[in-house]
């Protein structure tokens, strides 16, 4: 289990385990649940989601040479300290701002698609997403610049990135150093240079209320202090991991399914047509835009851009009848939750009315693309936005069919990714 996992964790678990709602299992010295009910995720990630706020020790272990002491991994006291100011800056109040630079970068892949016949949808959307979300928190100029450098640093860090983390199986305790190989430091120090230079560029920079690393260096904690560098720099690298990879493996994933699904397309082209009529939209557009967002939803639905949401318990607890001693992992896992045969019908069918006005709307602590709790998204706005926007321009010209002969299956690295590519041939609408 431990090598398949290593390749790719969805592959561990059997077609039974969409029906059950509380799994524990034993690997090598920790005991592992697997919360999948409504009742055990609400328990777990908000009742008490005290005793299992600490992220588990891979996640925090495998991302904290890149993101130190950043909100995604840290907590106690510093996650809440980070959280207040890192809330508001991403918040659904600064849309107004970043809406605009997510349209502007849409319809410069929609210039650069023009003349392309075929493309891979995974690249060209991790170019769009890492565009906008360079020039968000960097400003246009800088973010455009450095966008691609940063991309490559991100992409090489995941590419080495252990998906395991033995050692803490083992039992062993948190000061026990984890080494990591010289391309995890390499890409550490490339991605460290690249933020330490834009962070200084922004500090004298005219234009810095304007980025989110100008707002990060103007904030300040409940004491009246400011973030250190260090902190402006993994908060950074924060936003960037979570803004960037997420969107474009959701937006890879609705190509892939829009391209199978010609009466759900049709549907979807229809919406642009009565409410945009041919021109870019605009944030004033997204209440109308339901059908759109339904398809993004639904999406999210069946490839979760984080598969599993997993913490450790800090004390003796328990779930259900069962004992959780502390230090065992607790884990939350959209991929099955999102397709358990009880609480979906239909689960494996693309079918974005379930997200429709009027439908049913599904329970919240079994749909949690964006997590669940103190520790839902912050950028949950920002990112289903960013999505709605993107899928509505680039839908309004183009219509992408999988490439013959193609196959494509979920992977489950640090994120949900529909394989290493998704080649598609690009039809231009008339």
């Amino acid at each position: 289990m431990l090598r398949r996992s290593r390749k790719n964790f969805l592959t561990i678990f059997s077609e039974s385990a969409f029906n059950y709602e509380l799994m524990s299992l034993q690997v090598l010295n920790r005991r592992i649940f697997i919360c999948n009910s409504p009742d055990t995720v609400r328990h777990a990630f908000v009742a008490e989601n005290a005793h299992f706020e600490r992220k588990a020790p891979q996640m925090r272990n495998a991302l904290k040479p890149l993101l130190g002491d950043g909100l995604f991994i840290s907590d106690g006291e510093t996650w809440r300290s980070r959280r207040r100011i890192v809330g508001p800056i991403v918040h659904g109040a600064r849309l107004p701002q970043f809406a605009p630079i997510m349209v502007e970068a849409a319809l410069e892949t929609c210039n650069r698609w023009a003349d392309r016949p075929r493309i891979d949808a995974l690249a060209e959307m991790a170019h769009l997403t890492a565009e906008i979300i360079c020039r968000t928190i960097f400003g246009r100029s800088l973010g455009h610049e450095k966008a691609g450098e940063i991309v490559e640093g991100f992409s090489d860090y995941q590419r080495s990135v252990g998906q395991v983390d033995v050692l803490s199986l083992l039992g062993m305790p948190e000061w026990f150093p984890r080494l990591h190989g010289p391309a995890i430091h390499r890409s550490v120090r490339r991605i460290t240079a690249i933020l330490d230079g834009i962070i200084e560029a922004c500090d004298s920079a005219p234009d810095r209320a304007d980025s989110v690393i100008g707002m990060l260096l103007d904030s300040t904690d409940e004491h009246g202090g400011r973030l250190p560098r260090d902190a402006v720099r993994n908060e950074a690298a924060v936003i960037f991991m979570a803004g960037h990879e997420t969107t474009a493996n959701c937006l890879a994933w609705t190509w892939y399914l829009l391209s199978q699904a010609p009466d759900v397309e049709a549907r979807l082209h229809a919406e642009l047509a009565a409410v945009l009529d041919g021109r870019a939209p605009n944030q004033a557009d997204l209440p109308a835009l339901v059908y759109t967002r339904a398809v993004i939803e639904e999406s999210l639905r069946l490839y979760p851009p984080v598969p599993l949401l997993a913490r450790e318990a800090l004390v003796d607890e328990k779930l259900r009848s069962r004992e959780v001693r502390a230090g065992s992992l607790v884990i939350v896992v959209p991929w099955l939750l999102h397709r358990h045969r009880k609480h979906w019908e239909n689960p494996d069918h693309f079918m974005p009315e379930r997200f429709m006005p009027g439908a049913p709307t599904p329970d919240k602590h079994v749909y949690v693309p964006f997590s669940v709790g103190p520790r839902v998204c912050a950028g949950l706005s920002f990112g289903l936005t960013e999505a709605v926007l993107c899928l509505a321009v680039l839908a309004q010209s183009f219509r992408l069919r999988l490439e013959p002969g193609a196959v494509i299956e979920p992977v489950c690295r640090l994120t949900l990714r529909p394989g290493d590519s998704v080649p598609m041939t690009v039809e231009r609408r008339k």
